[in-house]
């Protein structure tokens, strides 16, 4: 099998060859504790994602199956995550649940076409600031869209809470309908969720918040929204539904499901690098994307909503003995007998306590430390981008933040190249600093020879840069150094075929040393080699010198010629 057919191979049919009865018990306890932890994080996101709490569990089951089936990674686990609710929310609130259905398909076929593609790789050019401008602004968020539920405030009808900063501004209207026991009860859980990882970390805290919460409110008769007030609970299999598709839907959702797609292969490939280092392993990225398309148009048909790789529960997986992919499937398995035998009991959970189960997810998420440092540290054109982005994911929405975002980061990435490149005259005088052994004071240039040393990448922000090079009447061989240049463009080429030109009409013969690879396939493709000849393109500054030389006697002699 050759590498690119390896490559879109699932990890559980190589995992498999060497698979053990030891290995299954480790993979059955994991998957059975994750379940654990993914009920209650289920139910909360699907709350926070504006549908019902059981379509959470249906994401689960069904795409953290599917993922764990075709996926590229050992031990990734996949369900509903918070990186999606702010998406899947307004999606809802705009579109309906048929509009989002048709967008998480759409984000399905192009992730299954980005792995087909083999553009799993290209996901490392989204910069680092970019990531954490977003997820930090979604953080934020979740943090707002929980509020409401945390201080039990009650909204007016026809309160539109779409966006964070309708909800800030329906907040502020509304703080004097707080409701002081469900701020108590989620208080409570709150507290539960902070300290319980500090008591024992084989229970999830959220589980026991949940537990908590339940009794706070049925024994001691507190007056607070449960979910069961808010949505009615089915604890129904999921079942097959076709949305209604037309050129009109598909048009109006395209963004949609672009957006969901990008998020996913992001959240989806971060989280599988996280598990290599933790396991020593290598995940097979476009086999994963694949598979994330899979597991996404599966969950949609099925009742779900959008996912992808959660790192918390992927690295629970790990840290309890989950090995592969396997332990991914129990875990959906699992989901399912907790969805048909305990689903009923999730209407008891009060609603402060989904908030406060939120609220840690957003802080576990938002990477303030990271943001400290980058802030701290980074370059200020790196700063500019990811406060650029947090602010633009909070105030707008993450298609305009990675959008802005991605375009400020190249901007600013082309500007600071731009400030690297340089282009210098050698000047024929001996500088005693000068520690180069190719430098001019080693050697000696005629009087007719004019030489130009080209530094840093060549592109269209410094083109420009091409037109300083001059040449003196008496100059019959212009010399241009290329050793700092790694790569070129058309623009910068374009300049350089002026240059050519130009010297050319004057008489002057221009000679290359030392171009670089990718500058040369370029020249080469141009048709600058062929124009100059390709006995003035030498390797090394000496040879150009020699080759300067000859073409200068040839011109003082033309009989020679």
């Amino acid at each position: 099998m050759n590498a690119k057919q390896e490559k879109l191979k699932p990890k559980l049919f190589s995992v498999m060859k060497d698979y053990s009865l030891s290995q299954f018990a480790k993979d059955l306890v994991s998957g059975i504790i994750v379940a654990i932890i993914a009920l209650p994080l289920s139910i909360a996101l699907a709350l926070a994602s504006g549908v019902g709490p059981e379509q959470g569990i249906y994401t689960a089951i069904v795409a953290g199956f599917l993922i764990s089936f075709f996926g590229g990674s050992r031990v990734q686990i996949a369900g509903p995550t918070a990186a999606f609710a702010t998406i899947v929310a307004g999606i809802v609130a705009t579109d309906g649940m048929d509009g989002l259905v048709v967008a998480t398909i759409i984000a399905g076929v192009l992730l299954i076409l980005m792995g087909l593609f083999r553009v799993g790789s290209l996901i490392k050019f989204i910069p680092y600031t970019i990531t954490t401008g977003f997820t930090a602004g979604i953080a934020v968020t979740i943090l707002v869209g929980q509020i409401k539920d945390f201080l039990g405030l009650t909204y007016p009808k026809g309160t539109v809470t779409i966006e964070t900063t309708e909800k800030l501004v329906a907040i502020a209207k509304n703080i004097t309908t707080i409701n002081i026991q469900a701020v108590i009860v989620g208080v409570v859980c709150l507290a539960i969720l902070i300290v319980w990882p500090l008591i024992s970390k084989r229970i999830p805290g959220s589980l026991i918040a949940v537990i908590v919460g339940i009794l706070m409110v049925k024994f001691l008769g507190l007056k607070v929204n449960t979910i069961g007030d808010l949505y009615t609970i089915s604890n129904a299999l999921p079942s097959f539904h076709m949305p209604a598709f037309s050129l009109l839907t598909i048009r109006k959702e395209l963004s949609n499901g672009f957006t969901i797609a990008i998020l996913a292969a992001i959240e989806s490939l971060l989280s599988a690098v996280v598990a290599d280092s933790m396991i020593n392993s290598k995940h097979r990225s476009n086999m994963e994307l694949v598979a994330q398309g899979i597991g996404n148009i599966g969950s949609a048909l099925f009742g779900g909503i959008p996912a992808t790789g959660a790192i918390a529960r992927t690295a629970a997986n790990i840290k309890n003995g989950g090995r592969t992919p396997i332990a991914g499937m129990v875990h959906a398995i699992i989901l399912v007998f907790v969805l048909v035998l305990l689903m009923p009991y999730a209407a008891l959970i009060p609603m402060p306590t989904i908030a406060a189960i939120l609220f840690t997810v957003a802080y576990n998420m938002c990477g303030w430390r990271n943001f400290k440092r980058l802030c701290q540290k980074a370059p200020k054109s790196d700063i500019i981008v990811l406060v650029l982005t947090f602010v633009l994911t909070v105030v707008f929405d993450l298609v305009v933040a990675i959008a802005v975002g991605m375009v400020a980061a190249a901007v600013l990435f082309m500007k600071r190249m731009s400030e690297e490149a340089s282009i210098h005259g050698w000047t024929y005088e001996i500088d005693e600093s000068e520690n180069d052994p190719d430098s001019i004071d080693l050697r000696e240039v005629p009087h007719e020879v004019r030489i130009y040393e080209i530094t840093g990448p060549m592109f269209f922000g410094v083109a420009d840069l091409i037109t300083d090079i001059t040449v003196k009447d008496f100059t019959k061989v212009l010399i241009i150094r290329m050793r700092g240049v790694p790569a070129i463009d058309a623009t910068a080429m374009q300049s350089l075929e002026n240059l050519v030109s130009r010297c050319e009409k004057k008489g002057v013969t221009v000679v290359f040393s030392h171009v670089n690879p990718q500058p040369y396939r370029v020249m080469e493709k141009a048709g600058l080699i062929q124009t100059v000849g390709a006995d003035n393109f030498c390797k090394h500054i000496d040879d150009a010198l020699s080759r300067a030389e000859l073409l200068s006697q040839s011109d003082k002699n033309p009989s020679s010629k």
